[in-house]
């Protein structure tokens, strides 16, 4: 990963990786993601504790219009955050897939499947977990503590939808 905080990159390349120096900067680079996003459309979030995981998906949040500070669902395993209710322009599907014990059984049971192909936004914490239920095309995004200030961030693509979301993020977040 690059040391520049807006360093992509090259364009041929579909993969963008860059580094966060602060939470509130995870923040703003889910919201211009979330800006972008459409129905149905799966954001994998990969990493250790303390990555940024959350910090990102609270981002996304924002950028689909939610006005609140949304939780990790470490303890409830999926929060759903109607547009209807919140006055958001999608609905928001955030699953955690960390404190299942068989995660691939316990999902199945959960209905995976009404979140990933739902009307709304599915954002999946600790989605190495689980892979092998997600869609094939999604964005994985790869959090990696750096230091107490910084994050490593690495958007993979997988499918012609994410490669241009992402293609369209670096234009707006990085003007190429």
């Amino acid at each position: 990963m690059t040391n520049s905080p807006c360093a992509p990159a090259a364009m041929s390349n579909p993969v963008v990786d860059f580094i966060s120096h602060s939470v509130a900067q995870t923040q703003r680079i889910g919201a211009r993601l979330g800006e972008l996003l459409r129905p149905s459309d799966v954001i994998l979030l990969e990493g250790d504790f303390g990555s940024g995981k959350t910090c990102l998906a609270q981002g996304i949040a924002r950028g689909l219009g939610l006005g609140l500070l949304v939780n990790s669902p470490t303890f409830t395993l999926i929060n759903e955050y109607p547009s209807r209710d919140y006055g958001s322009r999608l609905t928001l599907y955030h699953i955690d897939a960390y404190r299942l014990s068989q995660p691939v059984a316990e999902l199945l049971d959960l209905g995976i499947d009404d979140y990933l192909y739902g009307q709304g936004v599915c954002v999946v914490e600790w989605a190495e977990r689980v892979v092998t239920l997600m869609p094939p095309d999604h964005l994985a995004i790869k959090l990696k503590f750096i230091s107490e200030t910084k994050r490593g961030i690495r958007m993979e693509p997988s499918g012609n939808r994410y490669v241009g979301l992402l293609h369209e993020f670096r234009k707006r977040a990085f003007g190429r």
